[in-house]
C-alpha cells in the first residue's frame, strides 16, 4: 500500500461515513422483506451477496412473492439498476490504466452513496493509487456494513416489532443518499418527474407504473440537459 493509497482510503472513508448511516435501516428492511416472502436465511443471504443492490432487491421481491414470470422479475431488476450504466460511464476515466481485476471489483462494489460523494473528487484527482484507495476503502466498508445489517434483518425478522415502521426509515435513507446527486437542475428535474410519474401511474398492472416513472425521469433529465447546453451555447 502506497502512501497515496492510504491517504485516499482515509479520505474516502471520512467522506462516506456520514452517508453510510442511511444504509442501516434500508439493509435491515431488505433482510426482513426477503424473509417475509418465504426465502430461507441461506437463500436470502445468497441473494444479497449475488445481487448487492437494495433497490433492485426490494423491487423484485413483491414480484417473486406474487409468482410473476421470471422475465418480468429480471427486467424489473435490470430497469431499477439502469442508473449504474450512467454512474459507471461517468467514473470510468478514474479507473483508466487500472488492472482488469480492479475494474471488475469496482463494478460490483459501486453503489449510489459511493458515486454521490466520491465521483467528482475521483475524476479531479491525478494520482491513480489515491483514486483507488479513495474508492475501494469506503466501498468495502459499505459492503460489509450492508451484509451485516441485512443479516440482522434476515435472522431477526421474527423478533423485530412490526410497529417500528422500518419501511418508512428505509425510504428516508434512500432520500438522504439521493440528495447529493440532485445538485444540478437536470438531475433535480429527472428525480421530480420520475417520482411524480411513478406515483401518478402506480395503479398500472404488473408494476408498470414504476417502469413508466423511470422512463419519464430519464426523458426529463436528458431534455433538461439538452436545454441547458443550448442555453450555454446561445
Amino acid at each position: 500500500m502506497t502512501s497515496a493509497f492510504r491517504r485516499g482510503a482515509r479520505e474516502g472513508l471520512r467522506d462516506f461515513l456520514p452517508i453510510s448511516v442511511g444504509l442501516l435501516p434500508w439493509a435491515v428492511v431488505t433482510g426482513i422483506a426477503m424473509r417475509s416472502i418465504g426465502l430461507s436465511p441461506f437463500e436470502a443471504m445468497g441473494m444479497n451477496v449475488l445481487v448487492y443492490a437494495g433497490t433492485a432487491q426490494l423491487g423484485a421481491l413483491p414480484l417473486i412473492a406474487s409468482g410473476a414470470p421470471l422475465w418480468l422479475v429480471a427486467v424489473t431488476a435490470l430497469v431499477l439498476n439502469l442508473r449504474f450504466i450512467i454512474f459507471s460511464a461517468s467514473i470510468a476515466p478514474a479507473f483508466h490504466g487500472h488492472p482488469l481485476a480492479r475494474r471488475l471489483a469496482a463494478s460490483y462494489l459501486l453503489v449510489d452513496g459511493i458515486f454521490a460523494v466520491g465521483a467528482e473528487r475521483m475524476l479531479k484527482a491525478d494520482e491513480p493509487e489515491w483514486r483507488w484507495g479513495y474508492f475501494i476503502a469506503p466501498s468495502v466498508y459499505g459492503w460489509l456494513l450492508w451484509q451485516g445489517s441485512v443479516a440482522i434483518g434476515v435472522f431477526g425478522a421474527g423478533v423485530i416489532p412490526r410497529d417500528w415502521s422500518l419501511e418508512f426509515m428505509a425510504t428516508i435513507a434512500l432520500m438522504v443518499m439521493m440528495m447529493p446527486m440532485v445538485r444540478t437542475r437536470p438531475m433535480l428535474l429527472a428525480a421530480l418527474a420520475g417520482g411524480l410519474g411513478a406515483v401518478l401511474l402506480r395503479d398500472l398492472p404488473l408494476r408498470l407504473g414504476l417502469f413508466a416513472g423511470i422512463a419519464i425521469g430519464i426523458g426529463a433529465g436528458f431534455a433538461a440537459e439538452h436545454w441547458q447546453q443550448r442555453g450555454r451555447q446561445g
